[in-house]
């Protein structure tokens, strides 16, 4: 039994993507491939999407046990767009089972224009990275929707620059997020310090100090260091010491 819903506002393209079948015989521009997923995009009325299209559940025991991955994905972008985050927009999305067992499924989203994500910016040394105002627009931005996430108790869990895209007028957005879960407790702190020590493992090499500081206490919603403060981020900068 296959499952497919159009999002909100999408009606209009429901002969292009009105099917998981159909969705699954489209043809385009093949961006990555692997033995459980593949991405391809293609352009219509002057508009990218990308097409998301999953073989199987996970990896290891998520191939048996658990939420799909491609489920995951598609929840986790929608509590991105409902609690306000920048995100690329869900056009369509769903699976189909037999008799439980997991088939194939696939999930459109809607193309940010003029986009690239903070990796890309690093590998060819983009001169924004040294311009101190577009810094400080793109820190708040993170920091206010990292903590709005994580207000929620829900962390990314894989939150690396390569997830996080930038566009020509200094917007920022999260995508790629189908680790990403609910926690509570201990495991919930220890999850949101992962997060943000993602985030600086490649700010600790590419940005000053000064920036890095300023983009926790925005985070935290302080205007200097508490002793709480301070407490968190040797945990952060320890987090991954001997493991790089």
């Amino acid at each position: 039994m296959a499952g497919w819903r159009l999002g909100e506002g999408y009606a209009h393209l429901a002969q292009l993507f009105g099917s998981l079948e159909g969705v699954f015989a489209l043809q385009g521009r093949q961006l990555t491939s692997d033995p459980l997923s593949e991405v391809i995009v293609l352009e219509h009325a002057g508009v990218s999407y990308y097409v998301k299209r999953y073989y199987a559940a996970g990896k290891n025991l998520r191939r048996y046990l658990g939420r799909p991955r491609i489920k995951a994905e598609w929840q986790n972008l929608r509590h991105f767009e409902r609690w306000g985050m920048p995100t690329a927009h869900v056009v369509a999305y769903g699976l189909q089972r037999d008799r439980g067992r997991f088939v194939r499924g696939a999930m459109i989203t809607e193309g940010l224009p003029n986009t690239a994500n903070l990796a890309e910016l690093v590998e060819r040394k983009d001169p924004r990275l040294q311009d101190r105002q577009w810094l400080a627009g793109i820190s708040q931005q993170l920091a206010s929707a990292t903590a709005t996430m994580h207000a929620h108790h829900f962390v990314h869990n894989d939150l690396k620059w390569r997830n996080l895209l930038v566009d020509d007028q200094a917007r920022l957005f999260f995508i790629d997020c189908p680790g990403g879960s609910f926690w509570f407790g201990p495991m919930l702190r220890y999850r949101i310090i992962k997060d943000l020590a993602c985030l600086d493992k490649v700010a600790k090499y590419q940005l000053p100090r000064s920036v890095r500081l300023r983009f926790f206490l925005q985070y935290r919603g302080h205007s200097k260091l508490t002793a709480a403060d301070k407490k968190m981020l040797r945990r952060i900068l320890g987090f991954f010491a001997g493991r790089e």
